[in-house]
């Protein structure tokens, strides 16, 4: 198996040293960068497949570095922060972040978390090898041969996790998925993430509809969870 490449952003040597000696560990191959700047650099120059990125950097913070590379890529992205209130949390997982661990975090969570969103994206892939699924409901049509999603015609971006969980609503359109069972679906493989990546999530994919038009892509069951919007 190819190894996977990471490439690790934060301006602090010794975190650095850190995480790149677990995922190293782990088998990964990792490259390094110490701000935002740089890491676009890196990213333009080498094949990354997920990015551990610290939030707050000088230069360019990690927040910043995320809308650029979501210009062109929906490369997954991990974020870090050393902050322990839920703005940077949810700003970071709004803008196109996959998770996040705060700082102190244990290398062993860390290396996990990769592996899971790592995992998923591979399943994707191997899926799609197997079977080409189109979903339909509407306007809606998620491809997951082409990792693909419009609406009425107009393209949507999804990150993994976004993909992931849209899809797993369209498979059940009907269905009032709890966060919970929206945890199990697009995470998998034991890890938590709390409600409010969730929520961040599903606030996300719905910003990204209403910019081509689609103003209810998913519904709030208040109490219950989420479901996939009827008025399509």
């Amino acid at each position: 198996m190819t190894q996977k490449k990471i490439l690790v952003v934060d301006d602090d040597p010794h975190i650095r040293e850190v995480i790149s000696f677990a995922l190293e560990k782990a088998e990964m191959t990792v490259t390094l960068a110490n701000d935002g700047k740089q890491a676009l650099h890196c990213f333009e120059k080498n094949e990354i497949d997920l990015i551990v990125l610290d939030i707050n950097m000088p230069e360019m913070d990690g927040l910043e570095c995320c809308r650029e590379v979501r210009k062109s890529s929906d490369v997954p992205i991990l974020f870090l922060s050393s902050r322990d209130d839920e703005i940077d949390r949810i700003l970071g997982l709004e803008i196109g972040g996959d998770d996040y661990v705060t700082k102190p975090f244990s290398p062993r969570e860390l290396v996990a978390r990769v592996n899971v969103i790592l995992k998923r994206t591979q399943a994707s892939v191997s899926a799609n090898d197997q079977e080409a699924v189109l979903f339909t409901h509407g306007k809606l049509r998620l491809d997951s041969e082409q990792h693909a999603v419009k609406w009425d015609d107009a393209s949507v971006s999804l990150t993994a996790t976004e993909f992931a969980m849209l899809a797993q609503l369209l498979k059940h359109p009907k269905k009032v998925f709890s966060r919970d069972a929206i945890m199990q679906g697009s995470y998998q493989y034991n890890v938590y993430v709390s409600d409010r990546t969730i929520d961040s999530h599903i606030r996300h994919i719905r910003s990204k509809f209403s910019e081509v038009g689609c103003e209810k892509i998913i519904e709030t069951q208040h109490g219950v969870g989420y479901r996939l919007s009827s008025c399509q």
